[in-house]
């Protein structure tokens, strides 16, 4: 497929980020923060935030300084992890005791995405579970007092509901039987719940999906939603093929049956690329995988604080590979749902267009 080529440095902090987290190497951010005004420091802590590598950075920065005899610098590191770890410690809490209630009322749950960056997690807390949204909403509201916020024609699609509880610092993302931009993956959501597995972090035990459910849920969140990439997506993958837990005849299965294998082919080609640029380190990726990629070469680029990638040259072809395998498997729901994916979009474009927000469509 014809995409552009990839011509777009990377911002600075993104830059010092990537030799952090994928490459070990703090000594360019130690020597960039050493001199940096205040400006500059919050722009790199945000920066990290945005990307869920705050654990990951700070703490080998922290490390680096305080080696190097920089106490001032060390001392703003560890004040900056100290309040993401105080925030995680919270977040853990509250989700275990959330995740405990509903299984304890029969209601099989899981966390996806989320937990996947540890030892950074993710801004909200996002469950799936198989029980209905008013089951889920009468027992949250019983047992911690959740209040559920506004939902948007695509969380509605989507069958996902958000909740606010007292002294949690995250919002809780509930999906209910459906996963995917429309609520069209219902196997695959199924899938996710049957193959869950075991999971602690510091002393709080979760259910999160298997590895290669892991890269699907990455896939339809960066190839099939926003089209744009964090670093944790790099080090999350990146650290499942290099530990050996991704089967990818497993992968390669489970994406055809849901007609993605062109989006986790591509998620893949990525990684890979980014990975091998800026950490000078391959990912050996079987060709049954790489062969179904829309494209053969980097084609990322940086808008603002992201790794976007051309949502024209992606996307129609992966909705269009999509929408046929699930024709083609006689799930006419599951076509119905994705039909409606393009008025959607459109009604959401033409209104962030006019009044610049579109969070009442998406």
């Amino acid at each position: 497929m014809n995409v552009p080529a990839n011509s777009t440095p990377l911002s600075t902090e993104l830059h010092l980020l990537s030799g952090i987290v994928l490459a070990g190497d703090c000594r360019p951010a130690l020597t960039y923060l050493t001199h940096a005004s205040e400006q500059s420091r919050a722009a790199f802590c945000r920066a990290a935030h945005l990307h869920h590598v705050t654990v990951r950075s700070f703490r080998p920065l922290a490390e680096a300084a305080s080696a190097s005899g920089d106490s001032e610098l060390a001392v703003w590191a560890r004040e900056v992890l100290s309040q993401e770890e105080s925030r995680i410690a919270n977040v853990l809490n509250y989700g275990e005791a959330v995740c405990r209630v509903l299984e304890e009322a029969g209601y099989p749950v899981l966390v996806i995405k989320s937990l996947d960056h540890w030892p950074d997690i993710g801004n909200d807390l996002d469950l799936y579970t198989s029980a209905s949204k008013g089951a889920v909403r009468s027992l949250l509201e019983r047992r911690f007092r959740a209040v559920s916020g506004p939902r948007t024609w695509g969380d509605r699609l989507a069958e996902k509901c958000g909740y606010r509880i007292t002294g949690l610092r995250s919002t809780i993302e509930v999906h209910h039987g459906r996963l995917g931009q429309t609520g069209e993956h219902r196997a695959l959501a199924e899938r996710f719940l049957s193959r869950r597995v075991p999971a602690s972090f510091l002393s709080y035990a979760f259910m999160v999906p298997a590895p290669e459910e892991r890269v699907i849920a990455a896939t339809l969140q960066r190839m099939y939603r926003h089209f744009y990439f964090r670093i944790c997506d790099v080090a999350n993958t990146a650290g499942l093929i290099e530990r050996d837990e991704l089967d990818f005849a497993e992968l390669h299965a489970a994406a055809s049956s849901a007609g993605i294998l062109a989006g986790v082919s591509s998620y893949l080609r990525i990684v890979a690329g980014y990975l091998r640029k800026y950490a000078r380190r391959n990912l050996h990726l079987p060709p049954s995988i790489t062969d179904q990629a829309l494209f053969d070469r980097e084609v990322w680029f940086v808008r603002g604080p992201w790794l976007r990638i051309p949502v024209l040259a992606t996307a129609p072809a992966l909705y269009a590979r999509q929408m046929a395998a699930t024709f083609r498997h006689g799930d006419l729901r599951a076509t119905f749902r994705l039909s409606l994916l393009p008025p959607l979009a459109s009604a959401a474009k033409l209104t962030y267009l006019m009044t610049g927000n579109h969070h009442g469509i998406w």
